[in-house]
């Protein structure tokens, strides 16, 4: 037996209202300001080499320095000359490839900020991870960091606009004209860092680690003589490693694959797993940054990734 179902012209009429008026809210809501003045467009590169994004799951080595971004920034000390011994002043600017700057208002909230900004000295022996700030008088994003040597520090700006929802990078260099010239850099590896009663390890998953292939990083911190880590979320995490290369062409921020901040690490050993490729070979740093027990504590390992 067969049933033949047919709609009244009152139910096609009801139908058709009701697609219409969701047509028109989908029009309304894309209508709604978000507070950005920019659009994809802004942000549009012609050509090749520029920065391609990769997947979160499987974080890549971003060469900023050596490919093309949609967003040039400009740094300024201030005062002219920073030397260290005390917190150096700047400002930055983030400009389109339109040529429009980048305001609060442009960019979402990643990891608790909006600007994140990845500072490195020429050794790699200093390394700061800072939060520059919107000066609504001056229009710039301000900020200060305390250098530990003389030289051309690298700047890497890690944010993700309104208008595309994507992460994108930046770069610029900044002088620091005074003070002592760094340690040369220790032998690798160096799996271990010990600082203020806590060893810091890393460890890869197998040995060499070889350009182009995925790594698995497993990250741990003891107390000296036993006790309590107690480990607190920084940005969002429990941890977060950033690698950079000797050239100092890009970077690679890192988040742990545990991501229920509600799951806290072991108290005694808090361990913590992280994955990355790294597309060249050469000698590399991963800087780690943890906040235990109220303070933020960074730690490097040095390695070489073999062909």
């Amino acid at each position: 037996m067969s049933v033949s179902l047919s709609l009244s012209g009152r139910q096609k009429a009801q139908i058709a209202l009701i697609t219409t008026a969701a047509v028109a809210l989908f029009f309304i809501v894309r209508r709604l300001p978000t507070g950005t003045n920019l659009s994809h467009m802004d942000f549009r590169m012609t050509g090749g080499n520029s920065i391609e994004f990769c997947d979160p799951l499987n974080p890549q080595f971003i060469p900023v320095v050596t490919v093309r971004s949609p967003v040039t920034m400009k740094v300024d000390a201030r005062p002219r000359v920073l030397g260290v011994g005390g917190a150096g002043r700047a400002v930055i600017q983030l400009f389109t490839s339109s040529g429009k700057p980048l305001t609060p208002d442009d960019l979402l909230v990643t990891h608790t900020r909006k600007l994140h900004l990845l500072v490195i000295d020429p050794t790699l022996q200093d390394y700061q991870h800072v939060h520059p700030e919107w000066d609504t008088t001056i229009r710039e994003w301000r900020f200060t960091f305390s250098p530990r040597y003389a030289g051309l520090y690298r700047l890497f700006a890690d944010f993700t606009p309104v208008a595309t929802g994507r992460g994108l990078y930046a770069s610029a260099d900044l002088m620091v004209a005074r003070g002592a010239d760094p340690l040369p850099p220790p032998p690798v590896p160096a799996w271990t860092y010990e600082a203020d009663g806590y060893l810091f390890e890393l460890r890869p998953a197998g040995l060499p680690i070889r350009a182009g292939r995925p790594v698995e990083l497993v990250f741990m911190i003891t107390r000296s003589g036993g006790g309590v880590v107690p480990m607190e979320s920084v940005m969002g995490a429990y941890a977060h490693l950033v690698a950079f290369d000797e050239a100092r062409s890009g970077f690679a921020h890192l988040h742990p694959l545990q991501t229920d901040l509600a799951q806290r690490p072991d108290q005694v050993r808090p361990t913590l797993s992280f994955k990355v490729t790294i597309p060249k070979p050469g000698r590399y740093v991963i800087w780690s940054q943890v906040k235990i027990d109220g303070r933020e504590r960074f730690a490097p390992f040095w390695f070489e990734v073999a062909p």
